[in-house]
């Protein structure tokens, strides 16, 4: 395993949306790290302010700073918003990225995204393909934002010496996800679909698309763990996939929800609406390469405990 060459034991870490579905699982391993945590709520600091993320440094003075805050969603939500998603999330990291180079903030690591890479790309996704296509249109937007960020870092490293390491999470799941409907992710949609149809005594559930696209999940707290070692760990301006490696079809994933949640009824797909990305399946030899992470939580153990969350949060 690569050395620690930030030990975050004792560092001040200012970390943007600490307060959304990944944030707070981040700053409970950062915690655990014994690192100091700023985690100000959207209110306090909004990085659409142009001003807002230079004023909270000078103030609070980090170490080092995480920036996960993001406006996202899923298909529906990306294709409502295509010009809010990109605007919010590339301003948000371009005016934070230029605010830690003028107030020398120690180190800098950016989440990105998998909806950066290109609609066919070859699988499974490496890093240095990032490049070698347009993003699935749905959601563009918000993929090309979040690359954008890479262009800067690696600008700003070449110019400046800025010290930013940039991280390419797969689709994240687990305790504490969102559930509004509108804007929620696959597995918490659902999960809340087979739930709610379960309780209401519905005979069947009808999801989007027509089930053949496939899709990659890293459970909440693989991914806080891992973007903390890499936080420590890593120095390199290239790209670090965070994923599990594992793919499944949204068909299969279905099923299995529909297995897991007890739901006796049903299943159809509706080909009307669209099935986003064909496939997502990551190539994750380089983040067990240069920090020796991989992925510990099994699919079935984290829909368990993701599955008894959603009913305790739902009543059901």
């Amino acid at each position: 395993m690569a050395a620690e060459t930030f030990p975050l034991a004792g560092k001040r870490i200012w970390v943007t949306g600490g307060n959304g579905f990944l944030g707070p699982h981040v700053v409970a391993e950062l915690d655990r790290r014994g690192a100091v945590v700023l985690a100000p709520t959207e209110e306090a600091c909004d990085l659409l302010d142009p001003g807002a993320a230079a004023r909270f440094l000078r103030q609070h003075r980090p170490d080092g700073v995480l920036h996960m805050a993001a406006r996202v969603g899923g298909i529906g939500a990306n294709r409502r918003h295509p010009g809010s998603f990109f605007y919010a999330n590339l301003a948000m990291g371009l005016h934070l990225v230029e605010a830690c180079r003028a107030e020398g903030v120690d180190k800098l690591a950016v989440l990105g995204t998998v909806c950066a890479y290109p609609k066919f790309c070859p699988v499974p996704f490496r890093e240095d393909s990032i490049w070698d296509g347009y993003p699935e249109e749905t959601n563009a937007p918000y993929g090309i934002a979040k690359k954008a960020l890479l262009v800067q870092l690696q600008a700003y490293r070449q110019e400046y010496g800025t010290r930013g390491i940039f991280l390419l999470p797969v689709n994240l799941y687990g305790p504490g996800d969102h559930l509004d409907p509108e804007n929620n992710h696959v597995i918490p949609a659902l999960i809340r679909k087979f739930l709610e149809a379960g309780a209401a005594g519905a005979p069947a559930v009808e999801l989007w698309g027509t089930g053949s696209a496939s899709r990659e999940f890293l459970y909440v707290r693989d991914a806080a763990e891992a973007i903390c070692e890499a936080l420590a760990r890593y120095e390199d301006p290239d790209p670090v996939n965070l994923g599990t490696g594992e793919e499944l079809s949204i068909r299969d994933l279905a099923l299995k929800i529909k297995a897991m949640t007890g739901f006796p009824g049903g299943l159809t797909f509706n080909a009307a609406y669209p099935d986003g990305q064909p496939r997502r399946k990551l190539d994750t030899s380089r983040a067990l390469e240069r920090f020796g992470w991989q992925a510990r939580v099994s699919l079935d153990q984290g829909l368990a405990e993701t599955i008894a969350w959603m009913k305790g949060a739902l009543g059901l």
